[in-house]
């Protein structure tokens, strides 16, 4: 178990003390690395006990939870600037956030290959990879945390919960999920957002959006919307996906 968690055994499930005195904004790796620790539908009681920053609470741990692929049972309790929950650990993925990045990029949810392999767009088949290498997005191949550090490329879902087909995913779902990634924004305030997949946009803020920058802001940052990198979308050619990684890559470079 890592420096930043802190494990207690008393009680029914275990009680893990994360973040104890670091930046609230580490709290998403710091999560991400005891979710990877964790089997699923595994619960564990958290204390997170971040430094006390402006915007600390319940709101935002519970948003860290949810975006580091746990699912909160019960609400979350704030005292004395900790905030406490009780987790079960999904099959999903944890973000890879944190503050000052370039690129944020937003899926729809994670598919059931990419939740098992702990890697965005890892199902056989998927161009996220190649066309975001080919783009100069990244320089490592299916690595999430290394093109956060040294390309400052964020990776996070609109919904958690993994699914075969994007069409299992109901408006709820989104409305919630789109909830917050606009105070992921707020937070972490990325030079710019990039939304993979049309459906979660068009089923949140317009319906007739197209692909490119968008005239919706999200958080006060500018939004690149682009297709799918399945390769089940026969519409859309590898080169095509490079192309609209390169422009949300300018758009970015220029906020």
């Amino acid at each position: 178990m890592s420096q930043a968690l802190t494990a207690a055994g008393d009680g029914r499930w275990p009680r893990i003390r994360v973040g104890a005195g670091r930046h609230v904004a580490q709290l998403p790796l710091v999560l991400g690395g005891l979710h990877q620790e964790l089997p699923v539908q595994h619960t564990v009681r958290v204390a997170m006990e971040p430094r006390n920053t402006r915007g600390w609470g319940a709101q935002r741990g519970a948003d860290l939870a949810v975006g580091a692929g746990f699912l909160p049972s019960g609400a979350a309790l704030f005292r004395r600037g900790v905030v406490h929950l009780t987790l079960i650990r999904l099959r999903s993925l944890p973000d890879t956030v944190c503050a000052g990045m370039k690129l944020l990029i937003v899926g729809l949810n994670p598919s059931p290959s990419s939740a098992d392999a702990g890697i965005g767009y890892a199902r056989p088949g998927n161009r996220f990879w190649p066309a975001a290498l080919k783009a100069g997005l990244v320089s490592v191949d299916r690595d999430p945390r290394h093109a956060l550090q040294y390309h400052g490329l964020g990776m996070t879902d609109i919904v958690r919960r993994t699914t075969r087909r994007a069409d299992e995913i109901d408006v709820a779902e989104y409305n919630a999920g789109f909830a917050r990634i606009i105070r992921l924004a707020q937070w972490l305030r990325p030079k710019a957002i990039c939304f993979v997949g049309l459906s979660g946009w068009r089923n949140v803020v317009d319906r007739s959006a197209q692909a490119g920058v968008q005239k919706v802001a999200i958080g006060r940052r500018p939004v690149y919307l682009m297709p799918h990198t399945s390769g089940l979308n026969a519409h859309c050619r590898l080169d095509d996906l490079v192309e609209h990684f390169s422009r949300a890559l300018a758009l970015a470079n220029k906020s």
